[in-house]
Formats: structure tokens, sequence, C-alpha cells
């Protein structure tokens, strides 16, 4: 009988992983060949783990293009690392992409990607690719490190301490509704802009360390993030309205928009408790990595709630704090 040959290919999931993948593999991802990540974190160093996970419709728009959502998917993340003031070292990627999806969608994704890990200076260790028959869905799971110790925590802010934040609050929040047609503006400007490709605060969390006590970044809303800084120290926060850093593109939207700047999250800011004595060098910090920060505010003993006061001293009511994820 003579002999069979049955030439193998590759199913398409592998090839599509050699194709756009396998290029943004550093040395600990094996070229994507092997099952996991062999993975050596830098000596004397603890790890810092974090993951989060977007879908279209949910977190980014569906129609969105492909280099944005991969840029802001690893962003968000990256922003993780910054509020516990580490330093990126790797990724894993999980993606979920309807069969559909042509190939030059994930060429698309996978340059957003490559841009952004030269950027940031890291590089894909591995995941997971499929299908499925609803929307796209992706999650990160980003490594970092830090030294022993010097991590930035979300419990440790104490009476006294003034409340800060970096860059400006909102612009993300109208940017989805100048993108879904609720407020007029350029699809192109700069607060669709921020909505799409949030700026992480590595250098600042970096540098925060021995400053800040205690540190988290803006994600699900100001006054809601806010409450967990409050809940994990124990304290009462009060902030002025009128303190909260706005863009200018946020002031000319109006007045009747400032509850969505305060409230509407994807602003991934830095927000964080700083003693008086630790304010210069916070401000030499903040020169130093090209941030700007406001005092918006200050920690006080009292219960685990926040306190928002409008211009004339009064307490404003606020529709709700901020987005809740289910």
């Amino acid at each position: 009988m003579a002999a069979v040959c049955t030439e193998l290919h590759p199913p398409r999931e592998f090839s599509l992983i050699a194709r756009h993948f396998r290029p943004l593999a550093g040395p600990a991802g094996l070229d994507l060949l092997d099952d996991a990540a062999l993975l050596a974190p830098p000596s004397g160093r603890e790890m810092v783990i974090a993951a989060d996970a977007m879908v279209a419709g949910v977190h980014c728009l569906a129609d969105d293009p492909p280099g944005l959502i991969a840029r802001k998917l690893l962003r968000v993340n990256l922003s993780d690392l910054a509020a516990m003031g580490a330093i990126p070292l790797g990724y894993l990627l999980t993606l979920a992409a309807p069969r559909e999806t042509p190939d030059a969608w994930f060429a698309a994704f996978a340059a957003g990607l490559a841009a952004d890990q030269a950027e940031f200076g890291l590089a894909l260790l591995g995941g997971d690719t499929t299908a499925t028959p609803g929307p796209l869905c992706l999650s990160l799971t980003i490594l970092g490190h830090v030294a022993p110790g010097r991590a930035l925590r979300r419990a440790g802010a104490r009476a006294g301490d003034g409340v800060w934040v970096s860059g400006s609050i909102g612009d993300a929040a109208l940017g989805l509704a100048v993108l879904t047609g609720r407020l007029h503006g350029a699809a192109d400007g700069p607060l669709a802009a921020r909505y799409h490709l949030p700026q992480p605060r590595l250098a600042l969390g970096q540098a925060l360390a021995g400053i800040a006590t205690a540190c988290l970044d803006v994600s699900d809303g100001l006054v809601q993030d806010l409450g967990h800084l409050c809940r994990a120290a124990g304290v009462t926060a009060e902030i002025a309205a009128e303190a909260v850093p706005r863009s200018p593109a946020a002031l000319a939207a109006g007045a009747s928009w400032l509850e969505t700047c305060l409230t509407g999250g994807d602003d991934y800011e830095l927000l964080f408790a700083v003693p008086a004595t630790q304010e210069a060098a916070l401000q030499d910090a903040a020169a130093r990595a090209g941030v700007a920060v406001s005092r918006i505010g200050a920690f006080r003993a009292g219960p685990s709630e926040v306190i928002l006061r409008d211009g004339a001293g009064a307490v404003m009511r606020l529709a709700r704090g901020g987005w809740s994820h289910f």
C-alpha cells in the first residue's frame, strides 16, 4: 500500500495569531508557540497584576476604529499600574470576535497595540483568541513591578490629607456624548480624543511613592471613585465642584454638563491623598512628570462618604455617583 502524505494546515486561529500577534510578542512570550509565557520578574521587585475587560456596545462603540479600541484596552490597564506606582512589564490578551470579523480588522487592531507597546515599553506575553456569536469581547491582564512596600494603595488616606487629582476631569464622558450625538462637537475633536485614547499617568504614579497616602485611577466617575478611597480608609471627603479641573472644551459645554463630568468616568486620571507636609514634593514630582495636579478638597474624620459643595458652599445632590458595571 502506498504511503499517504497529508499536508497539515494550521487552523485559522493559529494563522491569525502568526500574522498579527506573534510580531507583538517579546522574548518571554516564546513566539506565542507554547501554552504559557516564561517571565522572570526583575530582581528584588514585587509583581503588580491587574485585568480589565471591554465589550463592544458597553465600553466602546461597536464602530470605533479597531486600532483605537486596542490602544484604549491597553491604556486602561496601564492606568491601573499607574495607580499602584508600577512599571509595565507585559500583558496577556484574550480576544473573542464574531467569526465574520475581517482580517483587516485584526491587522488594524494589532497595529494599535504595536504603537502603544513602543510608546509604553512592554510586549505581549500570550493569551487566547476565539469566535463568539455575540459582540466583540476583550480582556487584558497586565503585569508590572514595583519596589517592595512601595505600591500605592487605596487604603491610607488620613483626616487632614488633601484630595488631589491629575489632569482634567470629564472630557471622556463628554467625548462619548459627542460621539453618540448628545452633545454638539467634532468626532475628531479633543473630547472624543480623550474618550478614545486615555493617558495613563505612569510617570506621576511612580513619583507618588512616599508622597501620596492613597491612590486610585478615575475610571467609574470622580465622585464614585473618591468614595472608594473613603471606604478603604474610613474617612469623609469634602470637595468643591468648582475646584475640579475641567478642560476648556469641557467648560465650553456649559454648566448643564457639570454632573456628567463629575460622574461620567473614563477619565483615567489619578485621584490621591496627600498630607500638607508633602504638597511641595508633590508639585515637584508633578512638574517632573509633566502632569498638572489640582487640590479639590480634603479628607476629614467622619463616616465613609463624599460631600460635594457648589460655589456657594451648599451641598450638591447628584442623580447618580458614577458608572455601575452591573
